[in-house]
């Protein structure tokens, strides 16, 4: 970048930012293999959920649900759009923003414009965290008038259609836990004015956290256990005089 002198050790701690940042689903998939991943098992559970929703006959409950999706993409759009105004704040404040900043003992910053590719820096990545909100609340629109055009069970549909509605509600909420997994970025990136090691163990940690709450969480636990009892169970029945009919069946 012109005029823009970055040392060695600031050098690596933006590559390392970089990848860590853009790459992250896709290396933490390849390293850690496709099982027992909050984000795998809950692919899972929802494409389970759409499936009960679409044998469903009265579908409230999931619209209900998805409405509280909604909202809370909207609450987390919404805090991206505060904090995307106060890094702008600073990042046009001009010499004051640099100067104020300059006086701090615990930044460390050589040159303005530095000090401005530091803070562009946690502005894009709330940006890019912003416009995932975005795109889970369209999605999220999307699969309110799926549920809302969910045919009768009598159609026959309601395993082709369920497995349909999955695997729209499923990128939705990825790209929401995307927007979220943002802020983690955002604060690592933040780091960067106190320094290029503060930023690596930063970044490093914000990795580490997630991969941990991911993996190895109560949560995360409980989650693969919910998993495996949905695969392991008999396909549901939407009329209980059916299942009566099945229970009933002879067996050799």
């Amino acid at each position: 970048m012109f005029g823009l002198q970055l040392s060695t050790l600031d050098t690596v701690a933006l590559a390392i930012f970089a990848i860590a940042w853009l790459a992250y689903e896709p290396l933490v998939k390849a390293a850690l293999g496709r099982r027992h991943m909050i984000n795998l098992d809950m692919a899972v559970i929802r494409s389970a959920w759409m499936g009960n929703m679409a044998r469903r006959e009265s579908r409230l409950m999931d619209s209900q649900l998805l409405g509280h999706t909604i909202n809370s993409a909207s609450f987390f759009a919404s805090s991206n759009l505060i904090l995307i105004a106060g890094a702008s704040g600073v990042l046009f404040g001009g010499e004051s923003a640099f100067r104020s900043a300059s006086s701090l003992l615990v930044i460390e910053t050589s040159t303005r414009l530095l000090f401005e590719v530091q803070v562009a820096l946690v502005l894009i990545t709330l940006a890019r965290g912003l416009l995932d909100f975005i795109w889970a609340i369209r999605q999220l629109n999307y699969t309110i008038a799926v549920v809302g055009a969910a045919p009768d069970e009598a159609v026959g549909l309601a395993g082709v259609y369920g497995s349909a509605a999955g695997r729209l509600l499923n990128p939705a909420l990825s790209a929401f836990n995307a927007g979220v997994r943002g802020y983690y970025f955002a604060l690592a990136a933040a780091s960067w004015i106190f320094g290029a090691t503060a930023f690596i163990v930063a970044t490093l940690s914000a990795v580490a956290l997630l991969i941990w709450r991911q993996r190895n969480s109560a949560a995360a636990h409980a989650i693969a256990d919910i998993r495996t009892v949905l695969e392991g169970a008999p396909p549901a029945v939407a009329n209980p005089s059916r299942a009566k009919d099945v229970d009933e069946t002879p067996r050799a």
